[in-house]
């Protein structure tokens, strides 16, 4: 049974930063594409970041140059590191992994809050 589970969130004023973590259990992750997504009230769930791979990454335009995405394959767990934040940043975050057969798994979701 797949489980993501994320921690990390939480209130900060604007320009500081947060690191999210996501630790991953039931399955092998090395090799899965894994991301961030976040969704604000009244808004689609997004994409934020992606890392396919030992290295590969993809951002949302609205978060280059701000936002890391990395992975610790021996722990399992994924980061996002973000710095600069913006209260547009505001959101509730969650982490994704995707299997073959078009199966995704989601975490329950960590709040991050950026004050103005």
């Amino acid at each position: 049974q797949v489980q993501l589970v994320e921690s990390g969130g939480g209130l900060v004023q604007a320009g500081g930063s947060l690191r999210l973590s996501c630790a991953a259990s039931g399955s092998t992750f090395r090799f899965r594409p894994m991301g961030w997504y976040r969704q604000a009230p009244g808004n689609q769930r997004e994409l934020v970041a992606v890392i396919i791979g030992d290295g590969v990454t993809n951002y949302a335009d609205s978060v280059k140059g701000r936002f890391t995405i990395s992975r610790d394959n021996a722990k399992n767990t994924v980061y996002l590191q973000m710095n600069s934040l913006k209260p547009e940043d505001t959101a509730v975050y969650y982490c994704n992994v995707k299997f073959p057969g078009n199966q995704n798994y989601w975490g329950q979701g960590t709040q991050v809050t950026v004050s103005s």
